[in-house]
């Protein structure tokens, strides 16, 4: 109780209430920027917080963690672009909404399932901690494996009617993902002599090329093909009625609960927990048809999972020492330069740190939600702007945010290169998002399974009760679209004949 009334307490400085004000403006800046990820404004703000008192400096750093999730919801429904890697998947179904006259209802129901999700994580965080991270340090290379195994059978699920194309995409995807130094051996892949690629294919690069440089291309083409097409000025409704909310719930509570357990992974974030969930969702859909087109289910299903990994990856880092993803190892230095050593003695030692980090991250997720509400108004005038102007403001932010990653020109060649291969292969109908998902799972895929060959041999699947069930979920995941549609043709047969018999 001590330690509960001692974190809740420390809220009431004015200095950490300026420092969430801050750090949410700071968060939905920089979501709302195709380019400049959460980790990277959680570095840079870390070097400016070093000189302020842990709380306030986390304060800063975990609002701007929290409100990144928020405003990064922006370009992906509007422009096709993914304001931080966490909201691939909402692009899926979030764009083709916005291009039906609906994305002032799509920008609120994300805001509204991103705060469920953000509400969900804290939850694990303030009363699931301890148990969630034992389960967490059970995982080995091989539930690894097995895990990223599981995520990549959703190659099938973004690839809408596409499957072959889908798969030879995600191939790609997967030869792309062995391009830099071997992870055992450390020896040099597939990189051509270019010492940029050492370190394997810029991921932020790949992914703004695909997404964001590839539909500026695409429609710039398009204008010149035809009439260029009337800018989107009308959201129409901002929001959702009684039935839409309804239609919500089921996939908002699908993407909390695989949030919260891929949140707890180490290495895991909120990009592969949105995919997982969005593919989960369209399986559990009456329409699963419609995913991809514009289904409000695919963007709730995909914001609430990624904003619940958030509590699951504090947890993680502060119960184990061993950072949730990108955004907490950065986190976890600075930390550590205060003099906080996260891991299972903090909970023991600095029980009101929990509390107090808990409290500001429903305080941050409140005031991000908030802000998301009211700040969609003036994204129309970014609508209204001429097609010419946008498509020069959203180059221009790419290249930024893309060179500012790692100050490399070369990344910024790769992502005008990944823009044109992703022009290409929407001409030719082959769907970027295997592509990605290639790329994201196939270095944590071989690393896992050649360290686990390592230590266990050839039967460490069988010898793992959960790398076994998540191997069979995943055969499952594969074979039932298929076995489901041959009973459904079945049973369509059945029924044309029984007249013709009568």
């Amino acid at each position: 109780m001590n330690g509960i009334t001692e974190g809740l307490g420390a809220l009431m400085d004015p200095t950490i209430a300026l420092c969430l004000v801050i750090g949410v403006l700071l968060g939905t800046l920089v979501g709302a920027i195709p380019g400049v990820t959460a980790t990277m404004a959680v570095a840079l703000a870390a070097g400016f917080t070093l000189t302020l008192e842990p709380l306030q400096g986390l304060a800063v750093l975990l609002s701007i963690y929290i409100a990144a999730q928020f405003g990064d919801r922006v370009p992906s429904i509007l422009i096709n672009t993914p304001g931080t890697p966490a909201s691939i998947a909402t692009t899926f179904d979030g764009y083709p909404l916005a291009k039906q006259g609906k994305a002032g209802i799509a920008l609120t129901s994300s805001a509204l399932v991103s705060a469920v999700g953000s509400f969900a994580g804290i939850l694990i965080l303030l009363f699931l901690a301890q148990p969630i991270s034992g389960f967490a340090l059970s995982f080995g290379p091989i539930e690894m494996f097995a895990l990223v195994v599981f995520g990549l059978t959703m190659m099938i699920g973004v690839s809408g009617d596409r499957v072959m194309k889908g798969l030879a995409a995600g191939a790609f995807g997967l030869w792309l993902g062995t391009i830099g130094n071997d992870p055992i051996s450390g020896d040099q892949r597939f990189t051509f002599g270019i010492p940029e690629l050492s370190s394997g294919v810029p991921f932020i690069a790949a992914i703004i090329g695909l997404f964001g440089i590839a539909e500026v291309f695409n429609q710039v083409i398009s204008a010149k093909q035809g009439p260029e097409p009337q800018p989107i000025t009308q959201l129409g409704k901002w929001w959702p009625t009684k039935s839409e909310r309804k239609l919500l719930r089921k996939p908002t509570a699908i993407g909390t609960g695989i949030g919260a357990v891929v949140g707890v992974i180490p290495a895991a974030g909120g990009d592969i927990a949105g995919v997982i969930a969005w593919d989960q969702a369209r399986r559990a859909s009456k329409t699963p048809e419609k995913f991809g087109k514009g289904a409000l289910e695919g963007v709730a299903a995909a914001d609430s999972s990624s904003t619940a990994t958030m509590g699951g990856s504090v947890t993680t880092t502060l119960s184990l020492g061993v950072p949730g993803d990108s955004v907490m190892a950065v986190m976890l230095g600075s930390m550590i330069v205060w003099g906080l050593q996260p891991g299972p003695s903090l909970f023991a030692n600095r029980p009101d740190l929990v509390f107090s980090l808990s409290a500001i991250m429903l305080v941050a997720t409140v005031l991000a939600l908030a802000l998301a509400l009211v700040r969609m108004r003036g994204v129309v005038k970014l609508l209204a702007m001429p097609k010419r102007y946008l498509s020069v403001v959203i180059v221009t932010f790419c290249m930024v945010g893309t060179f500012a990653v790692s100050n490399s020109v070369f990344d910024v060649v790769l992502m005008f290169a990944f823009g044109i291969l992703g022009l290409a292969m929407r001409r030719f109908g082959f769907p970027p998002g295997p592509l990605v998902l290639g790329l994201i799972l196939g270095p944590l895929a071989e690393g896992n399974l050649r360290r686990a060959l390592l230590i266990d041999g050839y039967g460490a699947v069988f010898t793992s009760p959960i790398a076994l069930t998540l191997i069979i979920l995943s055969i499952i995941a594969v074979l039932a679209p298929r076995i489901r549609a041959l009973l459904k043709g079945r049973s369509s047969r059945e029924r044309t004949e029984e007249p013709i018999l009568k």
